[in-house]
């Protein structure tokens, strides 16, 4: 059965890495040849699947996660990211400097798809805790929670847009229920579930490469609003798009705002706006910008092949048919629709580890319902929306994303992002049922 095959997958992943202490881009190749081979493919077939995800997750990623993590080093080799630090300390004062760091993800995670926002926040993230004295973790689990709740829940994002097509909702509700549902599930999700951790554990050592822990002076710094306004510039560059495509998306301007809302392009135009402002314009020569620049992309190297060979994982399940085996077991249901629907996308979620994958399945079996039954269409959105963010573990690129960056072990990375993820999963659900008492 499919579901035997995951489970032999999984666990051969974690005795490679655990046991034999097999480096995790070698592992997750071996172990998605093993699951294909063992669901029928030949190992020529699986071995092409695997190039397939490979290249699918490097051609969606590899710009985005690069030109993230220029932007992030020049932000701190320059003193930009200190500065932000220093003054929202100053604002909001070092007992809420967490509350601080989840509105600035918040608002963030609105525009920027969650990779995106990883790559733009984690240097902010390493820097406020090291000014606030801190551990990383306590800063880095909110904001991760409110980028991946963000990026479920919410319209543009292309998840819940694609899924409101299918099931024919209406964009705006769907946008404010979600907004309505994302702020419990962020809070409960992220600030209080930190407290369940002792201090000592919620502490990590920052991969090197990622971060400048130089202490610089108020003259060496740039000013406040020229730092946040360049680590800020691809939200700004990628909400312009959205604004313009809500008020006028048959306007002449429209394809000048595809182009610079296109998340690589944004990242692009604000590493070249980055080298004048955190660089050329504070008196550095371009050999030293262009060394943060190296700097930059050597620390993220065997990052950014972790995260693609979780993605050939993630292929070799899709490829072998396992979503379609058990949509079919979950189709004939008498459950809940809005209940049905997020159950759908959790095991989904949990077998093949794309969160599109699950969600797309899960309102192309249960779109009927909503004829059927009178169900909100925007509460279906959002029930497949936190199914699809359900318990992340070693199939998701998602997974190694946060435990690469945070330099975890898997363990750990299951104690925090995988139970943290289930927390907003679980919580976006209980938002769904409630709203839909309240509007039914």
């Amino acid at each position: 059965m499919p579901i035997v095959s995951i489970c032999i997958g999984v666990a051969l992943l974690l005795i490679l890495m655990i046991v034999f202490k097999l480096n995790a881009f070698i592992s997750l190749i071996l172990v998605a040849l093993s699951v294909g081979i063992l669901e029928g493919m030949s190992p020529l077939e699986a071995m092409t699947s695997v190039q397939s995800g490979l290249g699918g997750t490097l051609g969606s990623l590899t710009m985005i996660i690069v030109f993230g993590a220029i932007l992030g080093k020049l932000m701190t080799d320059s003193g930009g990211a200190q500065r932000i630090a220093t003054t929202l300390i100053r604002v909001f004062g070092k007992k809420r400097v967490q509350l601080a760091a989840v509105l600035t993800a918040t608002v963030v995670g609105i525009a920027l798809f969650f990779e995106t926002g990883v790559v733009v926040l984690i240097p902010l993230v390493f820097t406020i805790a090291t000014a606030a004295g801190v551990p990383v973790l306590y800063i880095g689990m909110p904001v991760i929670a409110a980028l991946i709740t963000m990026h479920g829940f919410v319209p543009p994002h292309p998840g819940p847009t694609a899924i409101a097509s299918v099931f024919n909702a209406d964009i705006g509700k769907t946008l404010v229920y979600g907004i309505v549902i994302a702020i419990p599930a962020i809070i409960i999700g992220g600030p209080l579930f930190t407290r369940l951790f002792k201090k000592e554990s919620l502490e990590v050592e920052i991969p090197k490469g990622l971060f400048n822990p130089k202490e610089f002076t108020e003259e060496e710094m740039p000013g406040f609003v020229t730092s946040l306004l360049t680590s800020l510039m691809p939200v700004i560059l990628i909400a312009s798009h959205v604004i313009v495509v809500i008020a006028a998306p048959d306007s002449a301007v429209m394809p000048f705002f595809d182009f610079i809302g296109n998340a690589n392009v944004a990242l692009l135009l604000s590493v070249i706006f980055a080298f004048f402002t955190f660089g050329l314009n504070r008196g550095k020569k371009m050999k030293e910008v262009m060394q943060s620049v190296t700097e930059a992309v050597s620390g993220i190297a065997m990052i950014l092949l972790i995260i693609a060979a979780g993605g050939a994982f993630k292929q070799v399940l899709i490829d072998s048919h396992i979503d379609k085996y058990i949509a079919d077991m979950m189709a004939n249901s008498t459950l809940s629709p809005l209940l049905l629907t997020w159950l759908i996308a959790a095991i989904l979620r949990v077998a093949v580890g794309s969160a599109t994958v699950a969600g797309m399945t899960a309102a192309g079996i249960a779109a009927p319902l909503v004829g059927i039954t009178g169900v909100s269409p925007e509460l279906m959105v959002l029930a497949a929306g936190a199914g699809s963010i359900t318990f992340s573990h070693v199939n998701d690129a998602g997974f190694w994303i946060y435990k690469e960056y945070f330099n975890l072990s898997i363990g750990k990375t299951i104690k925090t992002w995988s139970v943290m993820v289930t927390i907003l999963s679980l919580v976006g659900l209980a938002g769904v049922l409630i709203l839909n008492m309240i509007i039914s």
